[in-house]
C-alpha cells in the first residue's frame, strides 16, 4: 500500500506518568508507569503492523530499497534510521550523555567481545548506532542541557555556603576537573558538601521551577537513599536550567550533558538506546563512561521555533538521520505531501481526519494512529476536526 498502520510500544520506566499517554489511546488511566511510547524498529520497542502478524521491520526487510528509498537504504543499511516516541516525564530522570557514532561501533563491539549480555545491568552499548535527538514541547518542559557559562558556574560556587570547598578545584575555570571532582568524590564527601544545602531548602515554602533550588529539593525527596544524598543534584546548579514551551524544540548531540525534569513531549532520535548515565537514576550509573563521552564546554542553549510551510512547522537540525515537523490542521484543511524523501512516520496526537493514499484508496485516523509511510509515496490529509500530527522522516 505505501501507507501502513503500525502500533507502537509502551515503556514502562518509573519516571512516566499514569495517564497522559493512555489518554492519547483511550484508555483508563495506569496502574503502572507510561514513561514512553516508541514507533519504530528498535529490538527493545519494536511496532508492529496493525491487523497483521508481522513486525515493522520485518515489512521493511521485503524491499528495502523502495520502502526505504534508494539512498537511506544505502546510508543506513537497510535500516530505519530514526526512532521517534512520546514521553511524559513525571519525575526527573538522569544526568546523561550520548556517545559518537564511531564511539558507539567501537565500544558495542568491545562489550560482545567482553561477553556482556545485551539485556546485562552493567551494559553500556546496547547497540552500534550514535543517539542525537530533537524533543518538541508538547507541554510547559524543563531540563538540563549542557554546561553553564564560566561566570554563572563561578557565581554559584561563591553564593551557595556549602559549595565553597569547591572553588579551589574551579581556580583555573576549568569545568572537567571541577566536574570530575564531584563525580569521582567518596559518597561520604557528597553527603558533607549537600546536607547544609538540604537542610536549607527544607526550610523554603517559596521555591520556584525557575530556581535550581526547585529541582534540587525534588533531586533530594526522590533520589535519597540511607541518608545518601544523590551526586547528580550538582548538575543541576552547574548546568542550564532551560525552560521550553509548547511547539518550541531543543536539539541535543553527541556529547552534550542533559537531563529531563518535567512535562511532556514527541522525541525523534538516531535509532538507538545508547546512554551514559551519572546520577538521578536507579538505572545502572557508569561514572567513568559519563565523563569519556562528555563536552566540557559551556553552551548556550539554542531553543527551535521552526519554519512554517503548508501547515507544517519543520525543525531543521545539523543531523542527517532524521527530521520533525508538525502538522496543525483546522477543520476541512488540507495537507497534501505529493513526494515523501525517505520512510516517515505520522503520529496523530488529536483530532480526527482522513488521509488519502495515491488519490485513490481513503484510511480513516482518529487520535493516537499511528501510520508508516513509504518513501516516495504521495497521500493527502483531510481534517474533519482540528487535528494535530507529528511526522518523523529525514531531512528535506
Amino acid at each position: 500500500m505505501g501507507v501502513v498502520r503500525i502500533d507502537g510500544k509502551i515503556q514502562h520506566y518509573d519516571w512516566g506518568g499514569r495517564a497522559f499517554i493512555p489518554s492519547i489511546f483511550g484508555i483508563k488511566e495506569s496502574s503502572t508507569p507510561c514513561a514512553e511510547y516508541w514507533m519504530g524498529t528498535h529490538p527493545n520497542g519494536m511496532s508492529v503492523l496493525s491487523n497483521k502478524n508481522s513486525t515493522l521491520e520485518e515489512y521493511i526487510h521485503e524491499n528495502p530499497s523502495k520502502i526505504l528509498g534508494t539512498i537511506t537504504a544505502t546510508n543506513f543499511k537497510n535500516k530505519l534510521p530514526f526512532l521517534f516516541k512520546v514521553l511524559d516525564v513525571a519525575s526527573m530522570l538522569s544526568i546523561q550523555v550520548h556517545p559518537t557514532k564511531k564511539e558507539a561501533e567501537l565500544g558495542f563491539a568491545a562489550e560482545n567481545e567482553a561477553g556482556i549480555a545485551l539485556n546485562a545491568p552493567n551494559r553500556n552499548f546496547k547497540d552500534a548506532n550514535h543517539k542525537p535527538e530533537i524533543m518538541v514541547a508538547l507541554s510547559e518542559f524543563w531540563l538540563l542541557h549542557g554546561f553553564r557559562a564560566v561566570v554563572q558556574i563561578n557565581e554559584i560556587l561563591h553564593t551557595i555556603p556549602s559549595f565553597h570547598s569547591l572553588i579551589e578545584y574551579f581556580k583555573d575555570n576549568n569545568i572537567k576537573k571541577l566536574y570530575q571532582y564531584i563525580m569521582e568524590m567518596e559518597q561520604e564527601e557528597v553527603n558533607r558538601i549537600l546536607l547544609p544545602l538540604h537542610q536549607t531548602l527544607k526550610n523554603q515554602t517559596d521555591l520556584e521551577k525557575s530556581s535550581p533550588d526547585y529541582w534540587a529539593m525534588k533531586a533530594f525527596e526522590q533520589y535519597t537513599q540511607n541518608g545518601d544524598f544523590d551526586r547528580g543534584i550538582f548538575s543541576i546548579y552547574l548546568m542550564n536550567l532551560v525552560k521550553i514551551e509548547p511547539g518550541s524544540a531543543i536539539f541535543q548531540g553527541a556529547g552534550i550533558p542533559h537531563a529531563y525534569l518535567e512535562g511532556q513531549n514527541m522525541e525523534l532520535m538516531a535509532n538507538s538506546d545508547n546512554v551514559f548515565r551519572g546520577g538521578l537514576t536507579p538505572k545502572y550509573i557508569d561514572v567513568p563512561m559519563l565523563l569519556k563521552h562528555t563536552k566540557f564546554e559551556s553552551i548556550e542553549p539554542k531553543i527551535l521555533n521552526g519554519n512554517i510551510y503548508n501547515h507544517e512547522r519543520i525543525y531543521k537540525t545539523e543531523c542527517s538521520d532524521f527530521e520533525i515537523s508538525c502538522i496543525s490542521l483546522n477543520s476541512k484543511e488540507i495537507y497534501s505531501q505529493l513526494k515523501s524523501k525517505g520512510p516517515s512516520i505520522l503520529f496523530i496526537l488529536n483530532g480526527h481526519g482522513e488521509i488519502i493514499i495515491n488519490s485513490t484508496k481513503s484510511i480513516n485516523f482518529g487520535k493516537g494512529t499511528t501510520f508508516f509511510v513509504d518513501d516516495s509515496e504521495q497521500y493527502t490529509i483531510i481534517a474533519n476536526e482540528k487535528v494535530v500530527i507529528f511526522k518523523a522522516g529525514m531531512p528535506s
